[in-house]
């Protein structure tokens, strides 16, 4: 029944669809994406999805059943239909009701819900790992903390985790007022904010989750803030030599620790130090397919106070596994987006923590925190032979054709000579295509095979406008600091990754000198699969309030979509 006239139409199964021609759409855009995933965007109708997850996470950063409620039903053009309100009611009440504690030295799941312990006690991993006690407690078997949290969740019930965690090895940790850089130096709010949630002081509730705030938002800042707040030994997991350096530049220039506190241990460094800062590879690396991680040990080589995930988006399976072992530590995750293509946010959520923090990106960037970007997906034709090579081709190399189309380095050209004087990256997938490029364009490749001192010595050149363009393979996905980059054209990528494509318009987010803008190009071979993969990388950064302007050959918006991608 029509019951007023909004944007949104609530279905009964959880999905949500957004009416981007209505004036309120933005509005409404902007709160349920803070508990409600986008899943697809055809046409005006964009359609969101509840999942338990989601509302999970949205009450952990904040949001109460209340607000969700009052947003759905706000802007419903329709009434909401009471299965849905049943079932959000449901999995808000699930949220809190079960919690770990520590007494008498030991880890007790307890659970004050009579029928809901009765669950308990038929569950089979709870049985397994715990024992039953009285009252709604079950003390935990040892090491069975991570575990249990992450079983229950599979089966519907979300564990608030007071069990508390170890102070670890004190170290004196104080946040510079002036950088040794000799720039002035003090939090930004949203970055005072997010700490304050992370810790909680005197709050049971605090110590171990996910702030989510775009790339250049400043999140190594956020860390290092955490971890003065709670100045103890960390161990920093980061996902390549590159963030390495730049998480011991910041700590050295911001906080009072010295070179003799911190250790790489990475590429060939093997320093265990107060603050160690290592790679994800470096610790999940292993001589044989069934040999041991030798380099886990990292985790038990100092008493850590802190665990600081970097990118936990990209957190490798052997330290999910790890992390379950070691829930008594503090543990911050740091991301630019919760989307991972494995679908494992569940185990985020459990062992790592829930989010308690996600800032919009369109939020920062109207206050000037982050550059204004426009994104374009431009269409290329695939012509002449390499079209019927296409249609004759197996799926899988029909793929590879659409991305390597020869026509793309022309469009590469052209589109930087719309921003001439602009610093620029050129990213791809696949390596012959990359050398093509910097061939054409007389710029340096750099590749997983690039010597680190050769990246950083290029990247240094590159800051300092010596170098007007780079190109890059999927190493700049990942934590690449470069500030002054201005425009990013992206030739090919992971198929569909959501998560690719806000890594890699994440290179143009730090704020920019005088306009403060910047460009997102990516290349998109016409009447292929390739357009259908586009699409569903787009649709986290859509979800986030980015447009996509679609233009074929050059310039030209293509009129089918332009109602679409406007809307978007």
């Amino acid at each position: 029944m029509l019951t007023q006239d909004g944007p949104l139409i609530v279905q009964s199964d959880l999905q949500v669809l957004l009416d981007t021609r209505h004036p309120r759409a933005e509005h409404s855009q902007s709160r349920l994406a803070r508990f409600a995933d986008l899943v697809k965007r055809p046409g005006d109708l964009h359609t969101y999805r509840i999942t338990s997850l989601s509302i999970w996470n949205a009450l952990a950063s904040g949001m109460t059943a209340g607000d969700i409620l009052e947003c759905l039903q706000s802007g419903s053009r329709y009434d909401v239909p009471g299965q849905v309100l049943d079932t959000l009611e449901l999995l808000a009440w699930r949220y809190g009701k079960i919690h770990l504690v520590r007494k008498d030295g030991d880890v007790q799941l307890v659970c004050g819900e009579q029928q809901l312990a009765a669950e308990l006690d038929a569950d089979a991993c709870v049985r397994e790992n715990a024992v039953r006690m009285e009252n709604g407690r079950w003390r935990l078997k040892p090491g069975k903390r991570g575990l249990m949290k992450q079983e229950l969740l599979r089966s519907g019930y979300p564990v608030v985790d007071l069990a508390g965690y170890d102070a670890g090895e004190a170290l004196q940790v104080e946040l510079l007022a002036e950088s040794r850089s000799g720039q002035p130096f003090q939090l930004r709010d949203y970055q005072a904010e997010a700490v304050e949630l992370f810790h909680r002081e005197g709050d049971v509730y605090g110590g171990s989750g996910v702030l989510v705030l775009p790339c250049g938002a400043g999140k190594t800042v956020i860390g290092i803030a955490a971890l003065a707040r709670l100045s103890c030994a960390a161990l920093i997991l980061t996902s390549s030599m590159t963030s390495v350096r730049q998480w011991r530049s910041e700590l050295l220039d911001k906080t009072s620790l010295t070179p003799e506190d911190i250790g790489e241990y990475a590429g060939r460094g093997r320093e265990v130090k107060p603050i160690t800062i290592a790679t994800y590879q470096m610790v999940t690396h292993r001589h044989a397919s069934t040999g041991e991680y030798s380099h886990m040990r990292l985790f038990d080589e100092r008493d850590w106070g802190l665990i600081i995930y970097d990118e936990v988006h990209t957190l490798p399976a052997p330290v999910f596994r790890r992390t379950a072992d070691i829930q008594a530590t503090r543990r911050l995750g740091l991301t630019a987006t919760l989307v991972r293509e494995d679908g494992r946010e569940e185990d985020v959520f459990s062992l790592i923590g829930p989010k308690r923090y996600d800032l919009p990106w369109k939020k920062l960037e109207e206050q000037g925190h982050i550059a204004a970007v426009t994104c374009n997906e431009v269409r290329v034709a695939l012509e002449g032979v390499n079209r019927d090579r296409y249609h004759a081709a197996a799926p899988r190399e029909r793929n590879r054709l659409a991305a390597e189309n020869p026509a793309k380095l022309a469009a590469v050209r052209e589109l930087l000579g719309r921003h001439p004087g602009r610093p620029a990256l050129v990213v791809g997938q696949y390596l012959k295509q990359l050398g093509e490029l910097a061939g054409m364009l007389n710029a340096p490749l750099l590749t997983g095979q690039t010597p680190q001192e050769e990246r950083m010595r290029l990247y240094d050149r590159f800051k300092q406008g010596e170098i007007p363009v780079l190109v890059v393979s999927k190493i700049a996905n990942f934590a690449v600091d470069l500030p002054d980059a201005a425009v990013a054209i992206q030739v090919s990528g992971s198929f569909g990754s959501r998560q690719e494509e806000a890594q890699r318009i994440g290179r143009l987010l730090r704020p920019k000198r005088g306009d403060n803008t910047a460009w997102f190009y990516t290349l998109v071979t016409a009447d292929t699969k390739e357009t259908e993969y586009a699409r569903k990388r787009q649709l986290f950064l859509a979800g986030q309030g980015y447009t996509y302007r679609v233009e074929e050959e050059f310039g030209r918006l293509d009129e089918h979509d332009r109602k679409d991608v406007a809307g978007s």
